[in-house]
């Protein structure tokens, strides 16, 4: 089909155009898209050639054994490296180096608190056995046990605060004269001091490197 018209037989101009006109509409209808000349690849086909060459199937039982086995040995290997890895990263934490501490145990200012609370023996220290001594005696079917548990344990308690209270106003005062140029915020040391000491020591991570009694 022919766009353009020939305005004169002599023009090389129009001959031009019309050749070009013919050219386009020869190459199919309107809006059509020549083909790449190959079918799209799979998929699979696809990921199979982004990871790589795939190792052929093995040819006899002993090989296929051999290939699993040498798989299963690999993984243990794995395990076993990651295994150590984990042991070393919490040995590590407990010995208190910085570089795998938890963000909220870091830095001079948090080891001097738990110097401080690990330096002083104190009732908050007993709140998980004090825990358990209430639970226990919720169990209990006599009424005399369940009263005098409860008696000990609100007494425990308000021990317990007036102690957390007094524990904290310490430490922030100490670490505010240790480190004037912290910026040290009063709640937050002392909410981290309220909770090193409620934890049992032998339970408390990093481990205390004072002994109670110490002169910090």
């Amino acid at each position: 089909m022919r766009f353009l018209r020939r305005n004169s037989a002599d023009s090389p101009d129009a001959d031009l155009v019309e050749d070009d006109a013919v050219t386009v509409g020869d190459g199919g209808p309107k809006g059509h898209t020549p083909g790449k000349g190959r079918p799209t690849p799979k998929r699979r086909e696809a990921e199979g050639r982004k990871r790589g060459p795939v190792a052929p199937p093995p040819k006899t039982t002993r090989e296929a054994i051999r290939r699993a086995r040498g798989s299963k040995e690999e993984r243990k290997a794995l395990n076993a490296q990651r295994r150590e890895q984990r042991s070393e990263q919490r040995r590590r934490m407990a010995d208190g180096d910085d570089r795998y501490l938890m963000p909220r145990d870091r830095g001079p200012v948090k080891a001097y608190v738990r110097d401080l609370v690990d330096s002083k023996r104190n009732l908050l220290g007993l709140f998980m056995p004090l825990a358990v001594l209430v639970f226990v005696s919720l169990l209990s079917t006599s009424l005399v046990v369940q009263q005098y548990a409860t008696l000990v344990c609100l007494v425990m308690l308000v021990a317990m605060i007036i102690e957390a209270v007094l524990n904290g106003r310490r430490v922030v005062k100490r670490v505010r004269e240790k480190f004037p140029k912290e910026n040290v915020g009063g709640a937050g040391i002392g909410w981290y001091a309220f909770v090193r000491a409620t934890q049992l020591r032998k339970l408390r991570v990093p481990k205390p490197r004072v002994t109670p009694g110490t002169a910090v």
